[in-house]
């Protein structure tokens, strides 16, 4: 699936960079934001925490990846394609704004919206071409 995240710090500089890896790991956590916020939590911050940092990604995230952003500590997510049918932030529910939470990120939704939105139709169709029967 084309879906891809990238972390960038309080500056702006790229930290860690992921693409979804789920079908080819065999590992229902291995989203594109999960495996960012990983690599970006190896060499940034305490450990674990990515205060005042950025993520950015093609999809909406899901609600294990906006849960993921809020224990994270991350500063602002920016997405391509809103998601209706699993989007948590914004779509069908709002984790990462929800102040029942200890920590509440910035959301800037629907950046390159078209393109991102034209990615993954594109992946979708060829999925729907190639199977049988």
């Amino acid at each position: 699936m084309p879906i891809g995240a990238v972390v960038l710090s309080p500056d702006g500089t790229p930290l860690a960079s992921a693409r979804n890896a789920r079908e080819e790991l065999g590992d229902p956590t291995a989203h594109a934001e999960i495996l960012a916020l990983r690599a970006a939590s190896e060499i940034y911050g305490d450990g674990w925490r990515l205060e005042g940092c950025t993520l950015a990604v093609t999809l909406e995230p899901c609600t294990m990846c906006a849960g993921a952003l809020v224990m994270a500590r991350v500063a602002k997510v920016v997405f391509g394609a809103w998601e209706p049918k699993t989007g948590a932030v914004g779509s069908l529910w709002d984790v990462v704004r929800d102040r029942r939470l200890s920590h509440r990120a910035e959301v800037v939704g629907g950046v390159l919206e078209a393109e991102c939105a034209a990615l993954l139709e594109e992946f979708f169709h060829g999925q729907r071409g190639n199977r049988t029967g």
